[in-house]
C-alpha cells in the first residue's frame, strides 16, 4: 500500500496532519483506475477525502503532484463528478461522497455505452448481416423439443400460400401448437393440408378439420411442415440421448422434394373421418 505524500509546514497545518498516515490499498487504487480515474486524480481525490476541503496548493503538497499539473487534475475530477469547488479566493475544492461519485460515474458509463453501442451497431451490424446472409447454411440441424417446436411455429406463421403438415401419431403434440394458427392462415387464404396416421384420435386433432383438409394413412412414420414449397421442417425422431431431432431448410431443391413426396403420400391417403 502507498502512503500519501504530505508536508506539514503549510498554513493549513491542522488539516495536513490529518492526511499524514492515510493509506489506500492497491486493490482500491486499481478499482478507481478501472472506473476511470487517473493515478494523479486518485491521489488528489484521496487527499481531499482525508481533509474535507483544500486549496489547489495544499492538494499539491498533500498528494505530491506538481503545482503546474494540479489544476488540470482537479478540472478532470470536477468534470467526472468526484469533486466540486467554490468561488472563494483562493478557490477551495471539496470531495463528493464516494457513493455519489461512483453513481455519477456509473450513469456516465451507461450513457457512453448506449451511445457507443448505437455507433457500433449502425456501422457494423449491416456489414455482419450481409456477410452472415451470404455464408448462412441452407440446411440446419435442430435439436431439442422446445427448439423444434419454436422452428415449427415460425415456419407455420411465415406461410403465405400453401401449408402442408404431416403429423404421425408420435408427433401429435405438434398439433396443439399449430392448431391455434390455422384459423388465421385460413382467413388469409392459405390452403392447408394435414396428413396424419389412421390411429390418430379425433380429439388430438381438435378443430383442425375446420380450417384444413385432413387425410389419413394406414401407417405414417415421418412428419414435418412444408410452407410455400420454400421452407421445410422434417421431424427425424429422437437421438440416442432422448433429445428431439429435426432438419430445417429453405433450400428450394429439398423443399420441392419434400413437397413432391408429401403429395405422393397424400394422393394415396383417405379423408380423415370427421365427427
Amino acid at each position: 500500500m502507498d502512503k500519501i505524500d504530505a508536508s506539514a509546514d503549510s498554513a493549513e497545518g491542522g488539516n495536513l496532519e490529518r492526511v499524514v498516515g492515510t493509506y489506500l490499498s492497491e486493490k482500491a487504487r486499481r478499482a478507481l483506475g478501472e472506473i476511470g480515474l487517473s493515478k494523479s486524480e486518485i491521489k488528489a481525490y484521496v487527499a481531499l477525502v482525508s481533509s474535507g476541503s483544500l486549496s489547489a496548493a495544499d492538494i499539491s503538497r498533500l498528494s505530491g503532484l506538481p503545482h503546474k499539473k494540479i489544476y488540470e487534475v482537479l478540472a478532470g475530477l470536477e468534470k467526472k463528478g468526484w469533486i466540486e469547488s467554490d468561488r472563494s479566493r483562493p478557490t477551495k475544492f471539496y470531495p463528493k461522497s464516494p457513493a455519489t461519485a461512483l453513481e455519477t460515474s456509473k450513469m456516465d458509463a451507461e450513457n457512453r455505452l448506449i451511445q457507443n453501442q448505437a455507433d457500433v451497431l449502425n456501422e457494423l451490424l449491416p456489414i455482419f448481416e450481409k456477410r452472415a446472409e451470404s455464408e448462412r447454411p441452407e440446411i440446419w440441424i435442430v435439436r431439442g423439443e422446445a427448439t423444434i417446436l419454436s422452428k415449427v411455429k415460425e415456419t407455420v406463421l411465415g406461410c403465405e400460400r400453401e401449408l402442408m403438415l404431416a403429423i404421425p401419431v408420435v408427433a401429435s403434440r405438434f398439433t396443439g401448437l399449430i392448431a391455434p394458427f390455422l384459423a388465421t392462415l385460413h382467413e388469409k387464404g392459405v390452403k392447408i393440408k394435414v396428413m396424419t396416421d389412421e390411429s390418430t384420435s379425433q380429439d388430438s386433432l381438435g378443430a383442425t378439420g375446420r380450417w384444413a383438409e385432413v387425410r389419413a394413412r394406414q401407417l405414417q412414420f415421418g412428419g414435418g411442415v412444408i410452407a410455400d414449397a420454400r421452407n421445410v421442417v422434417l421431424l427425424l425422431g429422437e437421438e440416442p440421448g432422448g433429445s428431439g431431432l429435426a432438419i430445417w431448410a429453405d433450400h428450394v431443391g429439398l423443399a420441392k422434394l419434400a413437397k413432391d413426396y408429401f403429395e405422393y403420400l397424400w394422393n394415396e391417403s383417405k379423408p380423415f373421418p370427421q365427427r
